[in-house]
């Protein structure tokens, strides 16, 4: 190991994890071991539990409109998804805690746990009252499976194993992109809508069984103590904040009274938050740890990512099947090439930390991204769907560059006890800019869809108001169009998705100023000095 480097900022890197005491505040937490043969059954333990979390979210998309006409309740459908949203965000950061704390096992199993009951009682919901509150346990539960996940990936493996192996996690959400909605619309047409939900079951135990059986890690010992105002004045924040960002400009404006009361609520939450992690003696997420030159880059890196992957995910089919004319099957197609290019790139992505460091890696997906995000805006109305799955295809290899960069320079900036809120940190980045990103992109297409029809002059088109974009995606309503208010509603469209586009290319600029602070070089995980995977 005579030429490794060592990347600036790394903690913990000086001294082996091994020969420090664990279980007191401020040293290394349980250490995961296990042998090599027993990694594959750990890993895919951790891949069913992750694609049972990624395909809730598609499976329930194409269950919505019948769970809708048999509860009732068109009007709250949407919290249908807000709910499960705001509880799995809020929970990222003190999952991320209690696994340093308490260990990855019982944090990743009691998570995995409540998920399951979460599922299991949406499937008896009699009313979407009550299926709005299960989902929101069941998101209390799924705030566990990511971040979890990834810190025991980061706790087994090398930091050369470890970019190959985020690619098998970064392909479960491709496989449940393409499985979900077609999975979702079988169990729904031949078993009933609850089996969206019953479905997660057999998976969820699979992934807790393996996970109790073959990981095994050193028992805790000692005092631990939990920061419960930390925790409180951090959900308060989160839950505000979000609330705003998914409910407005849909079940309140922008401008009204709401949405200011929330962003009061959610700076005097923060500022609470901060004091007391200031002089909590375990915070909850310890500010010096957070103002780390590179968590503080991954953390704006996943934000920035999240801002891009949701404005891609919800613009994307509606550009396809509303202005190219294409089906749902095609639309959905251009937009799951984000999720092939996603691991083919994350399992490429360790031999170029290696060969060029953090920085290298990121800088060299920030320019994948850029690319993607222009070839989509140089499709035009007569664009091919091919273009469309092109620019996605290349975002992907960027996200998986970028992002597993993010991941693994996190991992390896911090020692054991703090991997687990340090990767929660990110996840929580990467979900909070998903939320944020819906809004911004959604005020974006909403406000020039609005220019494009005023500007257009058409008096039915004008009288459709919000509902205009239904009428390019409904087959029935397409047809009875007109030609002149079809093709104006097309173009107000097209400049709508391309004002979109704008928006998120600014984005994919700014990735590469925030890749370029990342160290240059990298630090393999044995030069480290920590304990490698033992026996069981």
């Amino acid at each position: 190991m005579k030429n490794r480097r060592r990347h600036p900022g790394a903690a913990g890197a000086g001294a082996p994890a091994a020969a420090q005491p664990a279980g007191l505040a401020g040293t290394p937490g349980p250490a995961v071991e296990a042998r090599s043969t027993r990694k594959g059954l750990i890993l895919a333990s951790l891949m069913l539990a992750m694609f049972m979390a990624a395909i809730e979210g598609t499976i329930v998309s194409t269950a919505i409109p019948s769970i809708v006409a048999d509860l009732g309740g068109f009007s709250r459908f949407s919290w249908v998804f807000s709910a499960f949203l705001l509880t799995s965000a809020a929970s990222v950061p003190i999952y991320g805690k209690l696994a340093d704390l308490y260990g990855r096992k019982p944090v990743f199993i009691a998570g995995a746990a409540l998920f399951l009951l979460g599922s299991a009682l949406c499937g008896t919901a009699s009313n979407i009252g009550q299926l709005v509150v299960f989902r929101a346990l069941q998101g209390l539960g799924a705030g566990a499976v990511q971040p979890i996940t990834l810190t025991i990936v980061g706790d087994l493996y090398r930091l050369e194993e470890r970019a190959r192996v985020q690619g098998y996690l970064s392909s479960v959400w491709g496989v449940s992109a393409v499985v979900g909605p077609a999975a979702g619309g079988l169990l729904v047409q031949y078993a009933g809508w609850p089996w969206i939900f019953y479905v997660n079951l057999p998976i969820g135990l699979l992934a807790i069984a393996g996970i109790a059986f073959f990981l095994r890690e050193s028992p805790r010992r000692g005092r631990v103590s939990i920061d419960l105002a930390g925790t409180f004045w951090m959900v308060v924040a989160v839950s505000a904040l979000l609330l705003q960002l998914v409910e407005g400009g849909t079940a309140w404006p922008w401008l009204s009274g709401t949405p200011v009361a929330l962003l009061a609520v959610t700076a005097v939450a923060g500022w609470l938050f901060v004091r007391q992690e200031r002089r909590a003696p375990d915070a909850l997420l310890p500010l010096e740890l957070l103002g780390r030159p590179v968590i503080r880059t991954g953390n704006l890196g996943g934000l920035v990512g999240g801002i891009v992957l949701m404005g891609l995910s919800s613009t994307v089919p509606t550009f396809v099947q509303g202005v190219l004319g294409q089906t749902p099957a095609v639309a959905g197609f251009a937009v799951a090439t984000l999720s092939v290019g996603w691991p083919l790139a994350s399992s490429q992505a360790g031999r170029l930390m290696l060969r060029w460091g953090f920085r290298g890696t990121a800088v060299l997906g920030s320019l994948f991204g850029m690319a993607g995000v222009l070839v989509l805006l140089l499709a035009g109305t007569g664009a091919s769907p091919w273009q469309v799955a092109a620019g996605c295809f290349l975002v992907g290899v960027s996200m998986g560059l970028v992002m597993t960069t993010y991941i693994v320079s996190i991992q390896e900036s911090v020692p054991h006890h703090q991997r687990g809120v340090a990767t929660g940190s990110q996840a929580f980045a990467r979900m909070l800019g998903s939320a944020v990103g819906a809004a911004l992109l959604g005020g974006v297409i909403n406000a020039r869809m609005e220019g494009g029809l005023l500007a257009a002059g058409h008096p039915d088109l004008l009288r459709l108001g919000a509902d205009a974009g239904n009428w390019l995606l409904d087959p029935d309503r397409r047809a009875a169009l007109d030609p002149a208010a079809f093709e104006a509603l097309r173009q107000a469209l097209a400049g709508a998705f391309h004002a979109a586009m704008r928006v998120v290319m600014g984005l994919a600029v700014l990735v590469l100023p925030i890749a370029r602070t990342l160290p240059r070089g990298v630090e393999p995980a044995a030069a480290t000095g920590r304990p490698q995977p033992g026996a069981r």
